[in-house]
Order: structure tokens, then C-alpha cells, then sequence
């Protein structure tokens, strides 16, 4: 097996280039369009919360949703406005 020699230029080049692949993968995400309504289980993982307290979210009509048939769908512009509205200042 032959030996490879790696010089401080070859890793600055390679820093550059990764940094480049990071760029666009960055900006890929944040042009990734959102939903317009969103189902339980993303409104649980994007808030971070328990199925039950979703569910007195509900009941207690803090988060708007809609019902059709089983399934239950929460606007996404709703939720960002609520979260705006409920925001701390410090």
C-alpha cells in the first residue's frame, strides 16, 4: 500500500469544499416548502410535547384544529401565530 502525503493546502481545499457542500445543503433545507396543515404527530415532534398534553391543548382550545373524519389537523400558520403570541419577552 503506497503512502499518501497530505499537505496543509490539500486540507485547507478540503475545508473549502466542505464548507461549499454545507452552504447549499443549508439552503436546500430553508427553500424546503412547509405544510399547510400538519397531523398530530408533527405537531408533537415539532413542539417537542406528549401525545396528552396535545390532547388538553385541545380540550382546554389553546391550539385550533380541525377534525376530519379520524383524523385531526392543525394549521401551521396557527401555531407559529400562538407561539408568537404566548412568547416571553425577557
Amino acid at each position: 500500500m503506497a503512502a499518501t502525503i497530505i499537505t496543509t493546502e490539500d486540507l485547507y481545499d478540503f475545508k473549502l469544499e466542505l464548507l461549499e457542500e454545507l452552504k447549499k445543503l443549508l439552503q436546500e433545507k430553508t427553500t424546503v416548502k412547509t405544510k399547510k396543515y400538519l397531523k398530530s404527530a408533527e405537531v408533537m415532534e415539532m413542539l417537542k410535547i406528549s401525545p396528552g398534553t396535545l390532547q388538553n391543548l385541545r380540550i382546554n382550545r389553546t391550539l385550533p384544529f380541525t377534525k376530519i373524519g379520524g383524523i385531526i389537523l392543525y394549521d401551521y400558520s396557527e401555531i407559529l401565530r400562538i407561539l408568537q403570541e404566548n412568547k416571553f419577552k425577557s
